[in-house]
């Protein structure tokens, strides 16, 4: 075999790559800085040529070492796809999602998950940034938007976006059901980042009426949720949020309203995934606990 480079230097040099700052890859790492600084110039040294261009505040890789990198990294799939095939382990698969589908939907249905694949370690990441599906090592995601979501991906509709306005059965017996006379304007209005009471409040009032002076803001539906739930107001969610509050009579749905804001919930994965038959079976699972059986394909490009 011929000479090989030291193959901790060569997997400092992946990491490196992909953060390309020398801190974040000795976090990642979990050594020092200056040893993950020391792997590189051991690794140039031993190559003869230069990886990294440094800057003040960050690296750029050169050509050869964007080069260099494509075809390290095939080889160290391989290397993982030889040790899993020789000693196999639970597929560890990594789902992106936001905290609100995560805490109203995703968590409570985990149990039947895990029962029907146990073969398969679903790590979630819960997070309004979207995630990217290389740097941050995502399998797939369940966004909200309207497809194509990028090249190379594949997007299946999930949820339609249906929004509709809950409020405590406790609240709404004290108050008056909000859509009679002029109750409404006795309620304070729960507010998430979408803000949909503005356009709510003009379909389901199409003669005008005066919107209530109390409102409450919240940066995630999920809390303006949980704020319903305790009687503080009324909330506007996607049903399928709160189908669980609503079957045990912990909300209760107002106004015969829906509003469609064109925007919708989609199943997002790579069209080449790294763990194909796995993310194939996520797949399927979220279609069918949304109830739908099979996904309809969006058109991608």
């Amino acid at each position: 075999m011929r000479h090989l480079p030291s193959l901790n230097g060569l997997r400092v040099f992946e990491v490196v790559t992909r953060h390309l700052n020398f801190r974040l890859a000795a976090e990642e790492l979990g050594v020092t800085q200056g040893a993950v600084a020391q792997q590189i110039r051991g690794l140039e040294a031993e190559l003869g040529l230069k990886l990294f261009e440094r800057h003040p505040r960050t690296l750029a890789l050169t050509e050869a070492g964007r080069g260099y990198v494509a075809n390290i990294r095939r080889a160290f799939e391989l290397i993982s796809d030889a040790t899993e095939m020789l000693r196999p382990e639970p597929q560890h698969l990594t789902i992106s999602v936001t905290p609100t589908f995560a805490s109203k939907w995703l968590i409570p249905r985990l149990p039947d998950f895990t029962a029907t694949h146990p073969d398969i370690d679903l790590r979630i990441l819960a997070s309004d940034r979207i995630s990217n599906f290389q740097t941050d090592a995502v399998d797939l995601a369940v966004r909200y938007g309207r497809p194509p979501f990028g090249p190379g991906l594949n997007a299946d509709l999930l949820f339609e976006q249906v929004v509709v306005a809950v409020g405590s059965p406790l609240l709404i017996e004290k108050l008056g059901r909000p859509e009679e006379g002029m109750n409404l304007a006795r309620y304070p209005l729960l507010h998430d980042a979408h803000d949909f009471w503005p356009q709510f409040l003009d379909r389901a009032f199409p003669q005008g009426i005066s919107a209530p002076t109390k409102n409450i803001r919240f940066n995630q539906t999920s809390l303006a949720i949980e704020a319903a739930i305790a009687g503080q107001g009324l909330a506007l969610t996607s049903q399928f949020f709160v189908e669980d509050d609503l079957a045990a009579e912990r909300l209760v749905r107002l106004f015969a309203t829906e509003l469609r804001v064109g925007s919708d919930f989609y199943i997002v994965s790579p069209r080449k995934p790294r763990h194909a038959g796995s993310v194939a079976a996520v797949r399927a699972w979220l279609a069918f606990a949304a109830g739908q059986g099979t996904c309809a394909t969006a058109p991608t490009r």
